[in-house]
C-alpha cells in the first residue's frame, strides 16, 4: 500500500494537522517540567504524549476512511452515550481541582464532556441537514436543537462551565450558517443575555471570593482558618453552582484592574495568569528558542491549559502568530471543502467541528495573552491530553474524510459539463 493512498483527503488540512502535531510534541516537551519533577524520569512525560499523538494519527487515518454517510448511524448511540456518561460524572467522577470531570476506569480514564461536545455537532448537522428548505431550515429545527443541545450544555456546565459555553456558542453559530430564521436567532439571544445574567448574580451571591480574602490576609492564616470552619451544608441550589466560589474569584480577579507596583505584586496569589504574562513579556519578540523557557517551571499547567504562553516565551510574536494562522487555515479550508459539498449534512458537520477547535483555541489563545478570564480550556492539537487530543484528531479525521467526498463530487461535476465531443477528445488523451 502507498503512503498516499493512507493519507487521503485534503493537503492542506493534513499539513495543518502535521505542523501542530510537531510543535505540540516540542512545546510539551519543553513545558513538561513539572511533569518531569513528579515523575523523576525526563523522558516519560513526552513519550506518553507522543503515544497519544500516534494513536490520535491512527484514529485520524481510520475515522477519513469512513464514507460520511455512516457518521449518520453512530448518532443515536453516542447521544445515549454522552448522557449516561455526563450523569456518571456528576455522582461518581473523579475530582480533580474541585469538578468532577473524569471518569476513571481501571486502566483508562476519559472526559465525558469531551465526547459529548463531538456528538452534539453531529446531531446538530443532522437535524439542520434534514429540515432545509428552499429558503432557509424550517422553523421546527431551531425547537429541536433546542431540545437536544440544551440538556447537554446543562449537564456540562455544572462541572465545566467554559465548556457548556463553547459547546453553546458553536451550535449557535452552526444555526447561523445551517439557514435558520434570524427571528427565532435573535430570541434565543434574548434568552441567553437573560440566562448569562441569572448565572451571573447567581454566583455573585452564592460564590466566595478567595480573591477579597487574599488581599486581606496571607496564605498561612486563610488556610487556617478554612480549616477551622465547619463544612456547611448546602441545599440544593447551593449544590448546583457549587463552582460558584471558583467561577466568582476568576470574574473578580479579571474585573479588578487596579494598578499594582512590581515591588508588591504577589506572584503566590495570582501566579497562573502572572508567570504567564512573564513568559509573554520576556520573549523579547524573537522569543528564547525551542527549550528554553523559564516559566515553564513556575507554571502548573504550562503543558495545559498556558502552552500558548511558552509558545509565545519560546518562538517569539513569529512563532505565535503562526500557530494562530494554522487554526485560521484549518478553518478556511474546511469552508472550501464545505462549499463543494453537494448536501448539507456533510458540509454543516465539517463546519460544526472546524469551529469547535477553531473557537477553542481563540479561547486559549485569549486566555494566555488576558483578554478573557481563566477558562482551563486547552489548546486543541498542541496541549498535552488524554481524551480531547484522541477526539481532535478524530475531528480531522472527519473532515477529511468529508473532503474525500467533495472532491469525487468536485470530478463529477466536472464530467457533466464535458460536452460528448470533449469528452471523446479527453477519453483519446488520457489512452
Amino acid at each position: 500500500m502507498k503512503i498516499s493512498n493512507l493519507f487521503k483527503g485534503d493537503k492542506g488540512i493534513w499539513m495543518v494537522f502535521f505542523f501542530l502535531c510537531v510543535i505540540s510534541v516540542i512545546e510539551v516537551f519543553s513545558a513538561s517540567s513539572g511533569l518531569t519533577y513528579k515523575s523523576n524520569t525526563f523522558i516519560m512525560p513526552i513519550i506518553k504524549h507522543s503515544g497519544t499523538l500516534i494513536f490520535g494519527v491512527f484514529a485520524t487515518v481510520v475515522i477519513l476512511n469512513i464514507p460520511c454517510r455512516y457518521f449518520k448511524l453512530m448518532t443515536p448511540f453516542l447521544l445515549v452515550f454522552s448522557a449516561v456518561t455526563l450523569l456518571w460524572v456528576l455522582f461518581a467522577g473523579e475530582n480533580i481541582n474541585g469538578a468532577q470531570r473524569v471518569i476513571n476506569i481501571p486502566g483508562f480514564s476519559f472526559q465525558p464532556s469531551e465526547i459529548a461536545k463531538g456528538t452534539t455537532i453531529l446531531a446538530v448537522a443532522q437535524i439542520l441537514s434534514a429540515m432545509q428548505l428552499e429558503h432557509g431550515a424550517d422553523r421546527k429545527a431551531f425547537k429541536y436543537i433546542l431540545w437536544l443541545s440544551g440538556p447537554i450544555c446543562f449537564l456540562i456546565m455544572l462541572e465545566n462551565l467554559s465548556t457548556a459555553v463553547l459547546l453553546a456558542f458553536v451550535v449557535v453559530l452552526m444555526m447561523f450558517i445551517g439557514r435558520v430564521p434570524m427571528v427565532q436567532l435573535g430570541k434565543l439571544m434574548g434568552l441567553a443575555v437573560a440566562c448569562v445574567a441569572f448565572v451571573l448574580i447567581m454566583v455573585m451571591a452564592l460564590g466566595h471570593d478567595t480573591h477579597e480574602e487574599e488581599k486581606k490576609v496571607n496564605k498561612t492564616e486563610l488556610t487556617a482558618k478554612t480549616k477551622k470552619e465547619p463544612a456547611k451544608k448546602r441545599n440544593a441550589v447551593e449544590k448546583l453552582f457549587h463552582r460558584a466560589d471558583t467561577w466568582k474569584t476568576r470574574i473578580m480577579k479579571f474585573t479588578d484592574k487596579k494598578e499594582i507596583p512590581p515591588k508588591d505584586y504577589d506572584l503566590d496569589k495570582d501566579a497562573q495568569v502572572a508567570h504567564a504574562n512573564i513568559a509573554i513579556v520576556s520573549s523579547n519578540i524573537i522569543g528564547k528558542g525551542p527549550g528554553n523557557s523559564v516559566e515553564r517551571d513556575f507554571l502548573s499547567q504550562a503543558f495545559s491549559d498556558f502552552i500558548y504562553a511558552i509558545i509565545i516565551e519560546e518562538l517569539g510574536v513569529v512563532g505565535a502568530a503562526f500557530v494562530a494562522l494554522l487554526y485560521i487555515i484549518l478553518l478556511f479550508r474546511t469552508g472550501r471543502i464545505a462549499n463543494r459539498c453537494e448536501n448539507y449534512f456533510p458540509a454543516l458537520l465539517a463546519m460544526g467541528l472546524a469551529l469547535l477547535l477553531v473557537v477553542q483555541a481563540t479561547f486559549n489563545m485569549l486566555v494566555a495573552v488576558g483578554f478573557v478570564p481563566v477558562t482551563g480550556q486547552p489548546l486543541p492539537l498542541i496541549s498535552k491530553g488524554g481524551t480531547s487530543t484522541i477526539l481532535n484528531c478524530a475531528y480531522i479525521g472527519a473532515i477529511l474524510s468529508i473532503s474525500r467526498s467533495a472532491k469525487k463530487r468536485d470530478k463529477q461535476v466536472d464530467d457533466e459539463y464535458l460536452t460528448p465531443e470533449i469528452a471523446g477528445d479527453a477519453k483519446i488523451v488520457n489512452e
